[in-house]
């Protein structure tokens, strides 16, 4: 799936319906914070709920949630999971994002449908 096509046929929904999916899945505040957090280097769910100030059902939900969408997966180490980023790709993902937030100043936090007071996707 390429979400830019340069080709000639005309793009439908879809065919952006991949790429939509994986917006959604880092569209919620507490998801996105666990994947920046996760961008430092792996951490258990207890980290995760002390670094992010989140209850403990919370990020776990949102763990699933983010290990369902294939972004972080889980290491065994006895008991405890340890929980990384599973596709270093996200990394580049998020500079990019952060280049283009830089670019586009407060437009994006203050576009009316969904700038920081417009709606937020569960998953």
């Amino acid at each position: 799936m390429t979400i830019i096509d340069v080709g000639v046929r005309a793009a439908s929904t879809a065919d952006v319906e991949p790429a939509v999916a994986l917006f959604r899945s880092l569209g919620d505040p507490a998801r996105l914070a666990i994947v920046r957090r996760l961008a430092v280097g792996e951490a258990r769910v207890a980290e995760l709920t002390r670094d992010l100030g989140l209850a403990q059902s919370t990020v776990s939900s949102h763990v699933a949630c983010l290990k369902d969408c294939g972004l972080v997966e889980g290491r065994m180490e006895g008991r405890r999971v340890f929980y990384s980023l599973a596709r270093p790709e996200l990394l580049d993902m998020l500079a990019g994002a952060e280049t283009l937030l830089a670019a586009t100043g407060s437009a994006v936090a203050l576009c009316p449908t969904y700038g920081v007071d417009g709606q937020v996707s569960a998953c």
